[in-house]
């Protein structure tokens, strides 16, 4: 029986975003993640280029999870024709839907700004997407159940399975006349504070397996402990603390270990405050999906009592205006938009001001020029000097280091006929593919963008 697949990298090849991958098999055509591309500018114009496929042939998108940089360019690509379905989990196609509509908010409101104080190159400036082609978006998602094939055809059937992460997250397996294709989306940790381990999977003849922290391993320091101690300096300077924060999983994480040590008494009695209108959402989530996460339904609302929840931009200005010692948790994660910019504004020349990045910062980003000790930034067309002091909190990182990937290997029966490293930064990749070389003998391609493979199992 004919078992020909034929794999194109649209994303996530050499980079850590626009996750895209399109397979061909079976008669059908189907798209794993569609993701927007953030960083560089180099990158950032790759999603306004037409797609090197008609989008009208795409049968189906299946979602491995909700984040910007695999869910981003569906409205794009309903907006170009496409009119399939898109599979995900429960969790998966809830935060997609918060996202999106946070998103195509930001950029209508961030087109709008441009255009009346004429900081765009472009005229009139665009949003990439608008809140109306969202709503046609999501009139096509289907909600899939975890660890259940499902038939696409009769010789095709896929599944997805508990990948830690974020809510939601999974790797995706599709069996092709009893031949295994796994996209690992992106591994969660071993142990993490809110989630569940990953599951692993056990046969894969093709695999394709993320790289973000394919050189690295996390640093083995009390995130807590951490934590604390940059609340205390900032307290200590009389100053206020701004983290940039992705407002899924990782917003909730933040709050859950300051939860924490404000009940152990670590803390003062200071304002500690969400302000992401998208994090408030997810937190509804939280509370619909409690199977997927390790809180009970008490816990998630305890934590939720001892922050403000800021529901409105006017309520921002209120907070930015009262000088006195806060804590403040606003996206985005990357600096890249999202209310941390106002605030930004406002406080990042002030050095009693900490910063602490929470996440991976990629290439091209506000979080990114602050790690590595950037003197301005650029926000809403106006350069700030940067007084404020910039700590970073790598154990609360949400993707799997290099051990861990190793690990999420392990329990394959024998080793993948094909393997292509995807989602990572160059070095990233050379390392995870050189690691895996020595300690499992295994060959791996790293393919380039817009690279396709016919592959015969």
């Amino acid at each position: 029986m004919d078992t020909t697949i034929s794999l194109q990298f649209l994303g996530a090849a050499g980079t850590v975003t626009g996750s895209k991958f399109l397979l061909k098999t079976q008669g059908k055509t189907i798209l794993i993640d569609c993701g927007m591309f953030q960083g560089i500018k180099e990158l950032r114009l790759l999603n306004w280029e037409n797609p090197p496929f008609n989008p009208q042939e795409i049968d189906l998108v299946l979602l491995t999870h909700a984040h910007l940089d695999h869910t981003g360019s569906l409205p794009k690509l309903v907006q170009l024709g496409f009119r399939g379905e898109v599979w995900g989990t429960d969790p998966t196609l809830d935060i997609a839907e918060i996202i999106l509509r946070d998103t195509g908010k930001i950029q209508e409101e961030e087109a709008k700004q441009a255009n009346e104080n004429g900081y765009s190159k472009h005229h009139p400036a665009l949003a990439f997407y608008t809140l109306k082609e969202v709503d046609k978006t999501i009139r096509q998602f289907r909600m899939k159940p975890l660890d259940h094939w499902i038939t696409i055809t009769d010789n095709l059937k896929c599944q997805f399975r508990y990948n830690g992460h974020l809510l939601g997250a999974t790797f995706i397996e599709l069996e092709v006349n009893g031949k295994r294709i796994v996209f690992s989306g992106d591994i969660g940790r071993t142990q993490d504070w809110l989630l569940h381990a990953p599951h692993r999977p056990t046969q894969a003849d093709v695999l394709l397996l993320e790289s973000t922290y394919g050189d690295k391993l996390h640093p083995n320091e009390d995130t807590k402990a951490r934590l604390k101690e940059v609340v205390t300096h900032t307290l200590s300077k009389n100053g206020s603390l701004f983290i940039p924060s992705f407002a899924v999983e990782r917003a909730q994480a933040l709050m859950y270990l300051l939860w924490q040590l404000k009940k152990e008494n670590e803390l003062p009695n200071i304002p500690i405050i969400l302000d992401t209108p998208m994090g408030a959402d997810v937190l509804k989530v939280f509370y619909q999906s409690l199977s997927w996460h390790k809180l009970s339904a008490e816990e998630t609302l305890q934590m939720c009592q001892d922050f403000r929840i800021v529901t409105s931009y006017r309520e921002t200005w209120e907070i930015i205006d009262q000088r006195k010692p806060k804590i403040v948790i606003a996206g985005s994660g990357m600096v890249t938009g999202g209310r941390i910019l106002t605030y930004l504004s406002k406080y990042l020349e002030d050095a009693s001001t900490s910063i602490l990045l929470a996440g991976y910062q990629a290439e091209g980003t506000r979080g990114r020029d602050l790690e590595e000790g950037a003197k301005e930034l650029k926000i809403f067309g106006k350069i700030y000097q940067v007084n404020a002091e910039v700590f970073s909190l790598e154990g609360l990182s949400g993707h799997a280091d290099q051990k861990e990937l190793l690990d999420w290997l392990s329990d394959l029966e024998t080793p993948p006929r094909h393997l292509f490293l995807t989602h990572g930064e160059p070095d990233a990749l050379a390392g995870l593919q050189q690691k895996i070389k020595v300690q499992l003998g295994w060959e791996s391609h790293i393919p380039t963008l817009l690279e396709q493979v016919d592959i015969q199992l």
